[in-house]
């Protein structure tokens, strides 16, 4: 009679508790980052500054926030994630706040760079714990963290909605959001991974800082360069971001513009996409334990494409609200298995790893309103979307990225 593999402790309270503080964390980070987008419109009328000076400014955030993660990535590896995502959620919380108090385009300038600094270091800090209570658990979990950062940014629309029609002040309420996210920072933070205070080296096991280096015995140099498989990521990373960065800006614009649709109607095309985006994100994880990550990438990038493809070539409104949402959910899952696996290729540089991923990645949102709005000058807007589709069936030829197995990640 054979002996059947030993399965998988189940997780720890301590790992469970972890879990629960990095949902937060996520769930933070969407908060205040739709807080800042909803109320971008006010803040634009109070100092009244035109669409291109604010397109400009905007530049500001997306680059202190690609500064910031190159320089908490390798902090968050030498102090700890559970020390940096904190410092993040602090600084990042408090950031908003600046925005609502800016009197002229450069103070808003100095305030979006402010905010997308400390956005960055929230972002790679979180992600690189969020990898951490994944070794813990052996098993995929990081599509669902990414899902709450997604339903943070809900949340902060409702919020948002609500606090303007009761004719609060863009100052008052972004204060009070960030004195929020503060308090919630300093609540979570008491559940994040710590390294074990009887041997002040890594937690005990099961709870994921201790398991052993993709090469055991090696230890983490941070003189070497960053290994090619985290810039293939990263690049993946770029391509596939730019793709949702282009359903951000253009799928509202392309139902209205292209299609002549109502502005009520045109607004369900990036609704669609959104929810789609959430919802796939929430049902990912058992997707990639059971036929693996390079599978959710290919099969979800080749969807994305004749998503987008379809919305694109459509002239019928409906059709192309499919397109968009089928866009969004084949898109959901593949972002989270970069950032995994970029984690996990060595857990003693996990966070300078990250960071390479992300800050690529974050770039590639920043470029998507940049590739298409000059292509349109050239074709029509929906021909432009043929280059994310494009960019989607490149990401699904290259998902076999994922397939080198982690000696330190999920079974």
């Amino acid at each position: 009679m054979t002996t059947p593999p030993p399965q998988p402790a189940p997780p720890t309270r301590v790992l469970r508790l972890a879990r629960l503080s990095t949902f937060a964390f996520f769930t933070l980070n969407g908060l205040l980052m739709g807080a800042w987008v909803v109320h971008i419109p006010a803040i634009e009328d109070r100092l009244q500054i035109s669409h291109a000076v604010l397109g400009w400014l905007l530049l500001f955030l997306g680059g202190g926030a690609f500064l910031g993660m190159q320089v908490c990535g390798p902090l968050t590896d030498r102090y700890g994630s559970h020390r940096l995502v904190p410092v993040g959620g602090v600084l990042c919380s408090a950031s908003l706040a600046l925005p609502g108090l800016a009197h002229s385009a450069w103070t808003l300038a100095l305030a979006l760079l402010v905010l997308g600094f400390a956005n960055g270091c929230l972002d790679v800090s979180m992600n690189t714990h969020a990898v951490q209570v994944e070794r813990g658990y052996r098993r995929p979990v990081m599509s669902a963290f990414h899902a709450f950062f997604s339903i943070g940014g809900v949340l902060a629309a409702l919020l948002g909605a609500r606090t303007l029609s009761w004719g609060w002040s863009v100052p008052a309420t972004l204060t009070g959001a960030a004195a929020a996210g503060i308090v919630l920072t300093l609540i979570a933070a008491r559940g994040l991974l710590r390294p074990d205070p009887a041997t002040g080296g890594p937690a005990p096991t099961g709870t994921a800082e201790n398991d052993p280096p993709a090469h055991p015995g090696k230890a983490a140099d941070p003189g070497r360069g960053t290994p090619s498989r985290v810039w293939a990521l990263a690049v993946l990373a770029l391509l596939v971001m730019l793709c949702e960065g282009v359903a951000n800006d253009w799928s509202v614009l392309h139902l209205r513009d292209a299609l002549d649709a109502p502005a009520a109607t045109a607004a369900f095309a990036y609704g669609g996409f959104a929810t789609a985006m959430t919802a796939g994100r929430l049902a990912t994880d058992p997707v990639v334990a059971r036929i693996g990550p390079v599978r959710v990438v290919r099969y979800g990038t080749v969807l994305a494409a004749a998503g987008l493809a379809t919305a694109s070539l459509t002239p019928w409104i409906p059709l192309a609200l499919i397109g968009w949402t089928a866009f969004g959910l084949g898109l959901s899952g593949a972002v989270p298995q970069f950032f995994s696996a970029a984690g996990h290729l060595d857990p003693e540089a996990s966070g300078a790893y990250v960071s390479r991923v992300a800050g690529l990645g974050y770039l590639g949102v920043l470029a998507g309103p940049a590739v298409i709005g000059p292509l349109t000058h050239l074709v029509p807007l929906q021909a432009t979307f043929l280059l994310p589709v494009a960019f989607c069936l490149v990401a699904a030829c290259a998902a076999g990225v994922l397939a080198p197995a982690r000696a330190s990640g999920p079974a």
